[in-house]
């Protein structure tokens, strides 16, 4: 019998240790990534006071089309930084979540980044 690691307990590990590292301010949010099988979701969060500032994702009414695609990511990056220029908000600390910086969470960096937000 071959035994597989558990690769979402592995994520969790890895999220925690970079959540020990990485905290969001009223001045300066964290950019809080989590991917499903078939979404993605991204939210600012200010620890601080432990409230939601901006959230986007791709099971939105108007999103329209596949939501588990690159290309899904990089629209759901670029509706954050939009919805995050309208607050005000130009500078986040990017929470990968646990993830490889690799696939749909680059492209939503990405898709962040030419919206307009720095990180």
């Amino acid at each position: 019998m071959v035994n597989r690691p558990d690769s979402n307990k592995a994520r969790l590990v890895r999220h925690k240790r970079v959540r020990g590292k990485v905290s969001g301010s009223a001045a300066r949010p964290r950019l809080n990534v989590y991917r499903s099988l078939g979404n993605i979701y991204a939210q600012l969060i200010d620890d601080g006071a432990g409230k939601t500032l901006v959230s986007a994702s791709s099971v939105e009414k108007d999103f329209g089309g596949h939501g588990g695609n690159k290309e899904a990511a990089k629209k759901v990056g670029s509706l954050l930084a939009e919805r995050a220029a309208e607050k005000g908000i130009s500078e986040v600390v990017f929470d990968r979540g646990g993830y490889i910086y690799h696939g749909r969470v680059k492209e939503l960096a990405e898709g962040a980044r030419e919206g307009g937000l720095k990180f």
